[in-house]
């Protein structure tokens, strides 16, 4: 069985910690990003997200938001899924998009990365 609560470490470095994982599904925790907009150092952000429970023998997915307002006018939602290897290593795999605030209707198309 995959846990998402704990703490969990990707690519780039950053670091997310799911530290309350309610029974209906809700988390929340906080993300370390080491990846900025403007190339500064590392920061910590609020993160809030529900897991779907899996169905028998199936892998949790899980969605969460990430609000950059300490550093940056941008949120990032996330999607993914949870999984263990036969050796009972879990790995979360997502995708994510992040919105930047702009100043206008006409930059919205910059605004979505």
């Amino acid at each position: 069985q995959c846990q998402l609560n704990g703490l969990w470490r990707n690519e780039q470095d950053s670091l997310m910690e799911i530290s309350a994982l309610r029974d209906n599904g809700d988390f929340q925790g906080k993300y370390l990003t080491r990846v900025t907009l403007s190339g500064g150092c590392a920061h910590i952000s609020p993160l809030k997200g529900i897991q779907q429970q899996p169905g028998e023998g199936g892998w949790p997915t899980f969605a969460f938001t990430v609000r950059w307002d300490k550093f940056s006018n941008a949120t990032t939602a996330f999607v993914g899924q949870c999984f263990v290897d036969s050796g009972g290593k879990e790995t979360l795999t997502t995708m994510w998009l992040l919105r930047e605030a702009v100043g206008s209707l006409k930059e919205d198309w910059k605004a979505t990365r």
